[in-house]
């Protein structure tokens, strides 16, 4: 019986596995492309996302600059300001930005759909929420920008209002005119043929030329210059600290340019050595630079050569050649040092050099993306990348000094000056960054003690890795 059993059992198989068999189609070609389609889709999900997540960090980097490049009286406000740039941000562009910057339109203005992520469906393609992820930390890291260039003076309501306009509207307008058309948009700038592939102009001078006008419209801090217009250093409290932020920040650019590809394919492979030439350019000449200028190799120079490098190259990581990213990181080394002492010389208090690193050599880097175009150059290339850095200047520039005017008209923009000298971490929000270490005025300008003895401009003694007092 057992036997018998066997040899059923084994015809049932056989009478059963053609029929198992021929329920599985023979792989074709249609599916095959189909199934490698679905793996690239999945990278591409994968890697525009970790790349978010590499700019986001790039927040810390901002924060851990400027509160290193400050006093450390005001390390708490600076804490704050950069949380709430991405937190109050991001609710702004989900809510109106990216609409304006990414929704169809008729005008190629701005775009006038999308408000409210409403172009995302749940039975939708669920890209959108992808890229609505990638461009919302660029969005943060423009806003973010302008907190370095306010530093020590601003009120917290009032840098909260400007972070609402900036990443609701001023950015994604100018966002629209050149890289609408990345998703629903076209805009008349990329109409051109304009060049910007990860932002040198639409992010960072953006950010650089809104900075400036916030210096312009606060003034400068209390005892920064004389009556006379001597400049009177005030130095930041930790360098090493502004260091590891500036690591941050490179690192991060890693995600901020390859990132920009959307793509997981081999381009990202030019845009990541790109990247890291021109930001090791941008530190060497700056230190070289700055050595012949004050006569030591200056650490706050040399740091933010290597921002200036990552600054300049943003907009032609993808169509530039190694070595001519090495060109333009180099120079934006050379142009951010000089443009510091410039703003310094016309009384344009910017504690951290934003307004030089970004809205400068961001500049540079959309001008230099045109003039060493990989597949050659020519007079209209480089007419439409001026045009292009004139359009965002005469944009940003008085929409961001209007928008400063106005709430310094109504709810007040600085903070008073007992508050300033007291320090915002306290004034304005009741902490103290360092509650079991004192501040020295050794070296460093206070209500009490004067200017340093050191001979250097301010723009060198600044970076000194003295503590400075309230």
């Amino acid at each position: 019986m057992k036997l018998k059993a066997f040899i059923l059992l084994i015809l049932a198989a056989l009478m059963i596995a053609p029929v198992a068999l021929a329920a599985d189609p023979e792989p074709t070609v249609l599916t095959n492309k189909e199934a490698i389609d679905l793996v690239q889709t999945h990278a591409n999900y994968l890697w525009t996302l970790v790349a978010a997540a590499l700019v986001f960090f790039m927040q810390a980097g901002f924060a851990m600059v400027e509160a290193g490049f400050t006093r450390a009286k005001n390390s708490i406000n600076i804490m704050m300001k950069n949380l709430m740039d991405f937190s109050i941000g991001s609710i702004a562009f989900w809510a109106i930005g990216f609409g304006l910057m990414f929704g169809a339109t008729s005008t190629g203005w701005f775009g006038t759909t999308g408000f409210f992520l409403s172009d995302f469906t749940p039975d939708g393609d669920p890209w959108v929420l992808a890229f609505w992820m990638f461009q919302v930390v660029f969005a943060a890291t423009a806003a973010t920008i302008v907190s370095g260039a306010m530093a020590e003076r601003t009120k917290f309501t009032g840098y909260i209002l400007y972070s609402i306009f900036v990443s609701g509207l001023i950015y994604p307008v100018f966002g629209s005119w050149a890289w609408g058309s990345l998703l629903n948009g076209s805009g008349w700038l990329e109409g051109f043929g304009f060049i910007d592939f990860a932002g040198s102009t639409v992010v960072h001078s953006v950010g650089g030329w809104a900075a400036l006008a916030g210096a312009i419209v606060l003034g400068p801090r209390l005892g920064k210059y004389t009556k006379d217009g001597k400049i009177k250093p005030i130095m930041g409290h930790n360098i090493p600290l502004a260091a590891l932020g500036v690591f941050i920040l490179w690192l991060g650019w890693f995600g901020f340019n390859p990132g920009s590809t959307t793509t997981a394919d081999t381009s990202i492979a030019m845009i990541f050595v790109n990247t890291n030439l021109a930001a090791a350019a941008g530190a060497v000449l700056a230190m070289i630079v700055s050595w012949m200028k004050f006569g030591k190799p200056e650490v706050g120079m040399s740091l933010n050569g290597a921002l200036a490098g990552l600054v300049g190259i943003t907009a032609g990581c993808a169509n530039v050649s190694p070595s001519s990213a090495i060109i333009i990181g180099a120079a934006a080394g050379i142009i951010v040092v000089f443009s510091v002492m410039f703003f310094d010389k016309i009384k344009v208090d910017d504690p951290v050099g934003a307004v030089s690193v970004h809205g400068v050599c961001g500049a540079w880097g959309t001008l230099a993306a045109g003039i060493f175009n990989i597949e050659g150059t020519s007079a209209g290339i480089i007419g439409v990348q001026l045009l292009g850095i004139a359009a965002c200047f005469l944009w940003t520039f008085p929409a961001a000094l209007v928008m400063f005017k106005l709430i310094d008209k109504t709810i007040g923009l600085r903070v008073s000056p007992e508050e300033e000298l007291e320090g915002l971490d306290y004034a304005e929000h009741g902490g103290i960054a360092y509650p079991d270490f004192g501040v020295s005025t050794h070296g460093g300008i206070s209500s009490i003690s004067g200017p340093p003895s050191s001979g250097l401009p301010s723009y060198a003694a600044s970076t000194s890795p003295a503590t400075q007092s309230s």
